[in-house]
This record gives structure tokens, C-alpha cells and sequence, in this order.
């Protein structure tokens, strides 16, 4: 087996921030931290580790079966899966909230209907919610433009990230609950945990002191 530790990151937003915590912590010399977000894999053999650059909501799946040994992963992506995964470390960044919205018209009358349309990329984070407060709900999963759902008449609701608010605001949508708050954090492969404890403890001890003293707002979305 491979003394390397294979690290999983999540392309996007998350990518800049995990690699400069990685290099704060000492994995990584000064250039890394602008790496190509086009690339797939980074390797860092001075300090027995090799990068993979892949979609966000794939970074669980590959720590869960061993593809990579961790990987930085927002609060929402595990949240919304539940993979079996040890997370031992909130890394204070990438920080954002999962609401609820609605069409900022208080006198705008709601659809008939017995049950609550709700347009989301969470599904299961949705359904959970709702359910707990005994709402009936229709859940319309969408990939994308989450927020001209209840513009168009779609959904009664949505279900998204949000960091500043803007997008919502631009939208005419108003924040009505939120759901819980997400920031990037550190997972675990239980196997790899066992396999390869020592690298992979110094690498939670080293990240941990390196990280932000506490999550910062975005200015996204």
C-alpha cells in the first residue's frame, strides 16, 4: 500500500481557500495556492501527497470508498448524503447558511394546493427539514438557476446556499428560514484512518493550527 496520502478537493469556490490552507500548514510551496482549477490531479511528493481536483458533490463519495483518503467537503454536500465518512475538523472556511426563500411579495397569494413545492439541489436536506415540521412538501429537484423557480410559478419555495445574500435580493426572493450553516470540513476514510494514522493525524494537528480562528462570511452569493 502506498504511503501517499491522496487528498480530495472540491473544484470551485472551495479550491483556492483548501489549497492555501494546505499551504499555510506546510504541504505546499506559494505557488500552489493558484493551482489550475482545469486540472485534475496535483502531486506534492516532498510532502507524500497528490491532490485530486474533482466536482463537490463528488468529494464524499471518494473518501467513503477509498478513491482518496480525505478530502475537504462542504458541511451542505454531507449533510445532503450522509456517506459514512470521519469528520474530524471544521476548516473555517468556505463559509455559507442552507435557507429557505421565497418571492419578497407578502401580499402574493400562495398556489392551492395541499402540500408546499419546494425546487432544491438538496433533496434529502429538504424533505428532512420539512418533515420534522410535519409540512407536506413536493420536492422538484433542480441542477441549476434554483432561484427563478418561484419567480416563474414553479415552487412555493427554495431550498439553497447562501453566503451575502445578493442573489437572492437580485431575484426578488427573501430568506424565510435557515436551515443550518456550512463550512468546509476535513473527512476521513475509516480505512485509510488505520492504514495510514500517523500521516494522516499530523495532518489533522497541522490543518487545525492553521486554519482561520473562526469561519469567515463570504461574499457570494
Amino acid at each position: 500500500m502506498s504511503d501517499v496520502v491522496t487528498v480530495a478537493l472540491s473544484k470551485g469556490k472551495l479550491l483556492a481557500p483548501a489549497l492555501a490552507l494546505f499551504r499555510k500548514a506546510g504541504y505546499l510551496d506559494a505557488g500552489a495556492a493558484s493551482f489550475d482549477d482545469r486540472a485534475m490531479v496535483l502531486d506534492a511528493p516532498a510532502a507524500g501527497l497528490s491532490f485530486l481536483m474533482i466536482r463537490p458533490t463528488d468529494v464524499p463519495t471518494y473518501v467513503e470508498y477509498g478513491a482518496a483518503d480525505v478530502g475537504v467537503a462542504g458541511k451542505d454536500a454531507l449533510l445532503e448524503q450522509q456517506l459514512d465518512v470521519y469528520e474530524p475538523l471544521d476548516l473555517r472556511i468556505g463559509w455559507c447558511r442552507i435557507c429557505v426563500a421565497a418571492v419578497d411579495e407578502p401580499e402574493r397569494r400562495p398556489r392551492l394546493s395541499s402540500k408546499l413545492r419546494v425546487a432544491t439541489k438538496y433533496p434529502n436536506i429538504t424533505e428532512r427539514y420539512f418533515n420534522e415540521r410535519g409540512t407536506p412538501v413536493e420536492i422538484i429537484k433542480l441542477y441549476g438557476s434554483i432561484e427563478l423557480a418561484p419567480v416563474v410559478g414553479l415552487a412555493d419555495r427554495i431550498v439553497d446556499l447562501v453566503s451575502s445574500g445578493r442573489t437572492l435580493k437580485a431575484h426578488h426572493l427573501r430568506e424565510t428560514e435557515m436551515i443550518a450553516e456550512s463550512t468546509a470540513r476535513l473527512i476521513v476514510n475509516r480505512a485509510s484512518l488505520k492504514m495510514k494514522h500517523q500521516k494522516i493525524t499530523a495532518m489533522i494537528t497541522r490543518l487545525r493550527k492553521s486554519r482561520p480562528a473562526a469561519a469567515g462570511r463570504s461574499a457570494g452569493r
